[in-house]
């Protein structure tokens, strides 16, 4: 029942938008004035457990439940407690999340409790100030509980950080020694350029390449095989033990080994998160109370998975690559 692309790629890997709202305004990431969707939109609870299960019958076997914020949804853990059947089935290898942490003290225990081993929080700087100025609305001394709370809970953490240049480049080396004293892997990722947002990001954006030449003033980085069924690429840092990745879509893409589709919170399943190109899962799914329409329907959309994606940030294309904010299909 495997998926396969037009390019020979098995498609084991689904992230779930569960909703496109968030309670921070990160600068890169969308404008403070947003509107979201209508919850009327939404597909419900039980319909995305429907979309979930025929997708792990096709040959799913990592599913990561994303936002937005995802922990923002009302009644999401019962999402998450419905998933977690067939992590126990074995049909599963792996439930998990990305967060931003605010929600996380609420629901760490709960998380752990229905056999999410590891998630990922997004954290782009350790200075209060800098992060309330950076999200807009949150507070990092509410995310630092959320982190507390999830590894008392004994959830793996892996940081995620967005490379700003004149944010947070400086300020990387600390996170990095910060986040391996807590036995916490730290990916830095390269800014994309995904729907308006109310800066140019040509002022934000970072190339991973400079970062890591200047990280190597400092550290012995050694290229590993660490993989964790996403896109990073991972090196070990001789000084701290702990590991490093590099997520890459601006100046080396990782679209060659693409294993990923994802789908909205709406039934839309992007093939790549770079394009435009979608596919409307909600109607074959409402369709009938059997799954055959929408079995073929999934079968078609990965058989129209493109080979990669064309970003580019520079003065001269000051449009986003494609309109959706980086929330309509999560990260």
């Amino acid at each position: 029942m495997n998926m396969i692309d037009p390019f020979g790629r098995t498609i084991s890997y689904l992230r779930v938008s569960v909703t496109d709202r968030c309670d921070f305004r990160c600068t890169y990431c969308m404008a403070e004035d947003m509107t979201f969707l209508p919850k009327k939109d939404l597909l419900s609870l039980e319909e995305l457990d429907r979309l979930c299960t025929v997708f792990i019958e096709k040959g799913v076997r990592r599913l990561r439940l994303t936002g937005g914020e995802p922990l923002v949804r009302k009644n999401i853990m019962h999402l998450v407690r419905e998933l977690s059947r067939h992590l126990k089935s074995g049909a599963l290898e792996e439930l998990t999340l990305t967060t931003n942490g605010s929600q996380l003290a609420r629901f760490a225990g709960e998380l752990a409790d229905c056999g999410v081993k590891r998630i990922n929080v997004s954290l782009d700087t350790l200075d209060a100030q800098k992060f309330h100025a950076v999200t807009r609305w949150g507070h990092l001394d509410k995310v630092m509980a959320g982190i507390d709370a999830a590894q008392a809970a004994g959830l793996k953490i892996k940081l995620n950080a967005v490379a700003l240049k004149g944010f947070n480049d400086i300020e990387l080396p600390e996170m990095l020694r910060w986040a391996h004293g807590r036995g916490m892997d730290l990916t830095v990722i390269e800014t994309m350029p995904m729907g308006e947002i109310d800066l140019d990001r040509t002022d934000q954006y970072l190339p991973l390449s400079l970062l890591r030449a200047d990280l190597e003033r400092q550290f012995t980085l050694t290229d590993i095989p660490y993989k964790t069924g996403g896109p990073a690429r991972y090196v070990e840092v001789a000084e701290t033990g702990g590991r490093l990745g590099f997520i890459t879509p601006m100046t080396h893409n990782f679209c060659e080994s693409c294993n990923r589709v994802r789908l909205t919170c709406t039934g839309t399943l992007y093939m790549c998160l770079g394009q435009e190109d979608a596919a409307d899962l909600r109607a074959p799914l409402r369709a009938s109370e059997g799954n055959e329409l929408l079995s073929s329907a999934i079968d078609e959309a990965i058989g129209r998975k493109p080979k990669g994606h064309d970003f580019i940030i520079d003065r001269r294309t000051s449009r986003p690559a494609v309109s959706r904010h980086m929330s309509v299909t999560g990260g």
